[in-house]
């Protein structure tokens, strides 16, 4: 199979709050109203966070099948931990992203422990959005000149 293209395009609504569309879909993006926002969605690393768990849901769920089990339900969380001193500009002491990415997955099963084991093994090496949040992946960043002009 050749590779899919995925794209993301938006625009911002205000100094905290970006409005993209993904396909026929409208994601909004917005901080808390302790980090300058209206909290009216979700912001970036619980999107990312939720991306990762979405990811894991499928990939659990395929897997499964290869194995010929059924999950009959599964709860996923997910939590990281960031200290927002480099993302605010205080301290560049730490990394702005997560320190640390906890993940729980509780699957209803009657699977053994053993075939449990190799599912988890499989479903961490085939999940792209842990592929993409563990190890590096090429970035470019292009900076566009708008074209508006002012009139006075």
């Amino acid at each position: 199979m050749s590779d899919l293209v995925f794209t993301i395009n938006g625009e911002s609504s205000s100094a905290t709050q970006f409005k993209a569309n993904a396909r026929q879909f409208e994601l909004v993006v917005d901080e808390p109203k302790e980090l300058g926002g209206t909290d009216e969605a979700a912001n970036p690393v619980e999107y990312l966070l939720a991306g990762f768990a979405g990811c894991l849901n499928v990939v659990a769920h395929l897997v499964a099948k290869e194995l010929e089990f059924t999950i009959e339900r599964l709860k996923i969380e997910i939590s990281g931990s960031l200290n927002p001193n480099r993302f605010l500009g205080i301290s560049k002491d730490q990394r702005a992203g997560f320190n640390a990415i906890n993940v729980s997955l509780v699957p209803q099963t009657t699977a053994d422990s053993s075939l449990l084991e190799q599912w988890l093994t499989l479903v961490e090496d085939r999940c792209p959005v842990k592929d993409n949040i563990f190890n590096q992946t090429p970035i470019q960043i292009d900076l566009k000149k708008s074209n508006i002009e002012v009139f006075s």
